[in-house]
């Protein structure tokens, strides 16, 4: 009896007639009034007879405000998957992330050949889907951001842009009948959708023991994958209890164009098969049964945590299996919605040193492990706090997003700076160090804090400040995930015009080391106002190399702006240029789909601290960006304000460095090698973009008088190491000035 453990939902399968065209849009708009969760509908372009399905779709999206919408299943070799995952992730964006992806190979090829698809075998269309699945989930996934290629038999796309990105995970559903199309699902798939009429007695055994399988071969848990199953008014409610208890079928779909069918299917057999599946898992419809404990490695999880625990195959779950930039799967994931509660996680997790510890905040950690496999995760994304007090101070929790404290901070002509994306959470940024689009002339966004609250490897809540525990405070500046979970930070916020400068420029430069060394100097000379970051990515064959200079001018005077953007535009010829006055929270704005996250595997990523880009620096940046490999470099300004603090005032101690400089992506030998080279040239390291870990990383991260100080207040809050998965550092157990305070 495989239970996936899904929730149960129930659909419509609507015939695209073209006859009444309006009858399936009604049966749309009928089955969101009846409460069915999606409606789908069939996709055979070659049958005049039939409406087109995408158009279709489109037009059922605009119609309704809730119901899901799904081709069952679109006919992948009339349907070209570059083009139809753009299509798919656009509709999503307008419909507020209602759209989902039920393909197939199309079965009927003679039919389908008559309409210009190539005359395929079975054999051929299967491995269609197979190249096809790898060219829909690239162009969805922007958190690459080299441009994707495929070179497959049928379906291939050479060096193509990524995105845009759905506004939420698409499912992909497979019309799978036959062993290699199921195993294929199991690697790659979201759900299974065959049709019940369709299917011979075993069939649905045989498909769910091939697909998990598969899925576990991929490294996959199969409670990944739903399963749904289209069926017919001949199947009656006990039919279909029976298929979701003994099967695991969590979707139904009925295929039907009566509307009386539609509505005895929504409103007496849907409860029917939901109430006979709540009583075979222990519940029933009215009340519910005394909870089934549940335990982590045979540890039996707190009562008082149970609700806020998520463990593989749980709703909500899946969130916690990607960030931004790297995927994991946790054992278990923790998600805490009160300061006691975070206490009662760190002290479970204390119990289980021997699993990985993650701290998840915002899902962009690079650099940190804030997600795992199989340990635990803290996930601190339901403290987004975000309170302006009297004056300028603005009380923040970890889960906050730049871009939310961004937006409230607005109406109040104030700002923290913090960063360049508006997705990164509160919790990492604020603990590591900050250059933001306000650094040269606000210093770093860990100048800004004034207090924190952390809870701390004993789980017990701790007040840190510059005159209570300030040895704790700072440390956490600088080096925060190494002393335990922030739950709220107080800062001080500063003024902000309620517009500023904001210039786009790509310049095309005949000498790359010669423009670097120029713009340096330019932007340590310029007005403590101005900050810049530099994007650049190697250029292909016979392509040259463009940088493009993303400025941004803290005046709200736009002739002041322009005169001191004026230096800039003598470096190189440009390409394009853009300035414009616009809010500090809109250079934070994330476009449709940018908030959600699709990170999977290993991400590599490389920092360095520099004073200069000096000819020596420009130089080697120059022979990286001479590689063949596909990264992005980036070259952010620090600086001006940042340097006005002693190097000792945080944990963070490179208050020279002018540029922050920034790879990811790369990771061949070749790459890596020309990196190497680099890194003597540096001053220090900045953690956030650094995948590489061990001794010599951290001996980079921190200046040498730092790194012991460091050890010796982790000796101090964290002696036995359980905060260690995000740039361990060891504790050195040796007097420190001041002892912790109550």
């Amino acid at each position: 009896m495989p239970d996936y453990l899904h929730p149960l939902r129930f659909g419509s399968f609507v015939t695209p007639i073209t006859s009444a065209p309006q009858h399936p849009v009604d049966l749309a708009l009928f089955s969101e009034e009846l409460g069915l969760d999606l409606v789908t509908f069939q996709d055979h372009p070659y049958q005049a007879v039939f409406q087109d399905t995408w158009t279709l779709l489109a037009w059922v999206a605009a119609k309704t405000s809730r119901i899901h919408v799904s081709g069952n299943v679109l006919n992948l070799p009339l349907r070209q998957p570059a083009v139809l995952a753009r299509a798919l992730a656009s509709l999503d964006q307008l419909s507020g992330g209602r759209v989902e992806l039920g393909i197939g190979t199309g079965g009927y090829f003679d039919a389908m050949a008559t309409m210009g698809a190539p005359l395929l075998t079975p054999a051929e269309a299967v491995s269609g889907l197979d190249e096809a699945l790898d060219i829909i989930r690239g162009i969805w996934d922007v958190s690459v951001p080299t441009p994707l290629h495929v070179n497959g038999e049928h379906h291939r796309v050479a060096g193509a842009a990524r995105g845009p990105a759905p506004a939420h995970e698409i499912p992909i559903w497979v019309g799978a009948y036959k062993p290699r199309v199921q195993r294929i699902l199991g690697r790659k798939g979201d759900g299974w959708l065959p049709s019940l009429p369709w299917m011979k007695p075993g069939d649905i055994e045989r498909g769910n023991q091939i697909i998990d399988d598969s899925a576990r071969k991929a490294g996959r848990d199969p409670r990944d994958i739903t399963r749904l199953m289209n069926v017919t008014p001949q199947y009656d409610a006990d039919d279909m209890a029976e298929l979701a208890i003994e099967h695991g079928i969590s979707v139904f779909i009925m295929g039907s164009d009566d509307p009386q069918e539609i509505r005895r299917f929504a409103k007496d057999t849907a409860p029917r098969i939901r109430d006979r599946l709540e009583r075979a898992r222990g519940k029933t419809s009215t009340f519910a049964a005394a909870p089934v404990a549940r335990s982590f490695r045979d540890d039996p999880i707190p009562e008082s945590l149970a609700p806020k625990v998520l463990l593989p195959g749980d709703r909500g779950y899946n969130r916690y299996t990607s960030g931004y930039f790297r995927g994991g799967r946790p054992g278990m994931v923790i998600r805490p919605e009160s300061f006691t509660e975070v206490q009662e996680a760190v002290r479970f997790a204390g119990r289980h040193r021997d699993v990985p510890l993650g701290l998840f905040s915002g899902g962009h950690g690079m650099s940190g492990r804030s997600l795992n496999n199989g340990g635990i995760v803290i996930a601190l994304d339901a403290l987004d706090e975000i309170a302006i007090s009297d004056g300028n101070r603005v009380r923040v929790g970890p889960g906050a997003r730049w871009g939310q404290v961004a937006r409230a901070l607005s109406p109040h002509n104030l700002a923290i700076t913090a960063g360049d994306h508006g997705g990164v959470g509160v919790g990492g940024l604020a603990t590591t160090a900050g250059i933001g689009w306000f650094a040269r002339g606000r210093g770093l966004t860990i100048d800004h804090l004034r207090s924190v609250d952390i809870v701390t490897a004993g789980g017990e809540l701790v007040h840190a400040s510059a005159h209570e525990n300030p040895d704790l405070f700072w440390a956490v500046r600088g080096a925060g995930a190494n002393f335990g979970v922030v739950v709220s930070f107080d800062f001080e916020a500063h003024p902000v015009s309620p517009q500023v400068g904001f210039a786009m420029l790509v310049f095309v430069p005949d000498d790359i080391t010669g423009f670097l060394e120029t713009w340096g100097t330019t932007i340590e000379n310029a007005d403590p106002t101005v900050t810049g970051t530099l994007m650049i990515s190697p250029a292909g064959p016979g392509t040259q190399l463009a940088v493009q200079a993303l400025i941004v001018v803290d005046e709200s005077d736009p002739d002041t702006v322009v005169e001191r953007l004026q230096p800039f535009a003598q470096l190189a010829p440009m390409a394009t240029q853009s300035v414009k006055m616009v809010p500090y929270a809109a250079l934070l704005e994330l476009p449709a789909g940018e908030a959600q996250q699709h990170g999977h595997g290993e991400p590599r990523g490389h920092a360095g601290l520099t004073q200069h880009l000096s000819r020596d620096v420009a130089a080697g940046l120059a022979d990286l960006l001479a590689s063949r490999s596909s990264f992005l470099l980036s070259i952010r300004s620090a600086g001006g304000a940042v340097a006005d603090r002693p190097a000792d005032s945080a944990a963070y101690g490179w208050r020279d460095a002018n540029f922050l400089i920034a790879m990811l992506g790369g990771g061949t030998g070749e790459v890596e090698q020309r990196w190497a080279d680099l890194v003597p040239k540096f001053e220090g390291m900045y953690l956030s973009f650094e995948t590489d870990t061990g001794p010599d990383v951290l001996a980079r991260a921190f200046p040498p008088a730092h790194l012991m100080r460091l050890r010796q207040v982790k000796a101090v809050w964290d002696p036995s190491g359980l905060f260690r998965d995000n740039f361990y550092i060891a504790p050195e157990p040796a007097e420190i000035t001041a002892a912790p305070q109550s």
